[in-house]
């Protein structure tokens, strides 16, 4: 395979796996942190989920600017900007002064800098590489990003236990400024960069109507809207319920999470070979099996069972992932392809809050069980209902023009 001799999917590939291994250390040392300085379990969870306000507020913004200007600059700012925030937490936390207020600020600027950075990112990879070897760079891509986040998530937790959660975040704000030095140094012609001179509005209604008018698009990521709704409810929420009640605690789903990390980097590697023709239509058919984890965590099955599920689960997304991202960046005109891809992001994040703040009520109401198998059915039938559109089964894998 000739992919990694492009040197700027090089960088693009080193600075992914650098800041996921980063961002695996923060994961594990915030809650940490927010205990270590007096903070509540209501605490903890009012820190994990600020970003989400201002990442959706920025989604869109973030679309427009990574259309106007060079993609990676986008990105190389939104580094800058999180190294400062991780930096910040982390030496307040190794001084002694750190406050939960303070925490959820600079979460939710960490937050606002990943909204500009998800569109920009999006639109990225397709520069990086011909047109041909898209299919195989994503997986590549995200195989890199999935093996990081197990390997970052482990380090993250010896260095917060050992030498403290301060620690573990001044280490993601170092991949952070390494990354984005990296960055930096991409290269790309003039025509990588849009010089399209439109008011922030009218380009935001350009987006719009290209997401709008692509009948095999919206209706998709409708679907996923509600389907990442579901899955956050159950897996978030009730998932570690289950874990603590039946299956023998923290420990058991540490497995778990593990199982499914690893279902992700061999589901990316099989994309590196597998290429199917009808690519939205694969993408649809690979979420279904998702449902079985949740299927088997109603029960509960026995711990083995449910790690193969995890494994299956796992897998399951990197194969729609994979197609999911070869369409767009087939599809979508590349002046436009960070705004829809603003748009696909904010579908895929805007009902996650109703589905973990049901999941609880729900399930004390109808029972866990019923709540996690009527989950699963619900993720295993609104695909196949997707399938129905007849765009999204006629969406084929062709050669598109490439910026490179």
């Amino acid at each position: 395979m000739a992919i990694p001799r492009y040197r700027n999917f090089r960088l693009l590939v080193a600075c992914n796996v650098i800041s996921v291994t980063g961002s695996g250390f923060s994961n594990v040392a915030v809650p940490f942190a927010v205990l270590r300085i007096g903070g509540s379990a209501a605490d903890v969870g009012f820190v994990g989920t600020a970003s989400l306000v201002p990442l959706i507020a920025c989604l869109l913004l973030g679309g427009v600017v990574a259309d106007r200007i060079p993609r990676h600059r986008v990105i190389v700012v939104a580094n800058v900007v999180q190294t400062l925030t991780q930096g910040t937490a982390a030496a307040l936390l190794v001084t002694g002064e750190a406050r939960v207020w303070q925490l959820i600020v600079l979460v939710a600027a960490g937050g606002a800098a990943l909204g500009f950075y998800l569109p920009a990112s999006s639109g990225l990879l397709p520069q990086t590489v011909p047109a041909s070897d898209l299919a195989q760079a994503n997986a590549i891509n995200r195989a890199g990003g999935n093996a990081a986040a197990i390997g970052g998530s482990a380090l993250g937790g010896l260095v917060a236990g050992t030498a403290g959660p301060g620690w573990a975040l001044a280490a993601d704000a170092l991949s952070f400024a390494l990354a984005g030095a990296l960055r930096a140094g991409m290269r790309f012609p003039p025509s990588a960069a849009s010089t399209n001179g439109d008011a922030f509005l009218g380009d935001l209604v350009a987006g719009w109507r290209e997401f709008t008018s692509r009948r095999w698009l919206w209706p998709v990521v409708t679907q996923f809207a509600i389907v990442v709704a579901v899955s956050a409810g159950m897996i978030d929420v009730l998932g570690p319920l289950v874990a603590h009640a039946s299956l023998g605690g923290a420990s058991a789903w540490g497995f778990l999470v593990t199982a499914y990390a690893v279902g992700a980097v061999a589901g990316s590697l099989t994309m590196i070979r597998f290429r199917p023709r009808r690519i939205v239509s694969a993408a649809m058919l690979a979420i279904p099996p998702y449902s079985l984890l949740l299927f088997a965590l109603a029960v509960p099955l026995p711990l083995p069972l449910d790690l193969a599920a995890a494994v299956l689960a796992g897998a399951c997304v990197e194969v729609y992932s994979v197609n999911w991202a070869t369409a767009l960046q087939q599809e979508i005109p590349p002046d436009k392809l960070s705004r829809v891809s603003a748009y696909d992001t904010l579908g895929g994040y805007a009902l996650t809050p109703v589905g973990t703040v049901v999941a609880g009520p729900l399930a004390a109401a109808f029972g866990t069980a019923v709540v996690m198998a009527a989950g699963g059915a619900l993720i295993a039938i609104l695909p196949l209902l997707i399938l129905l559109v007849p765009d999204v089964r006629r969406m084929r894998r062709r050669i598109i023009v490439s910026l490179c």
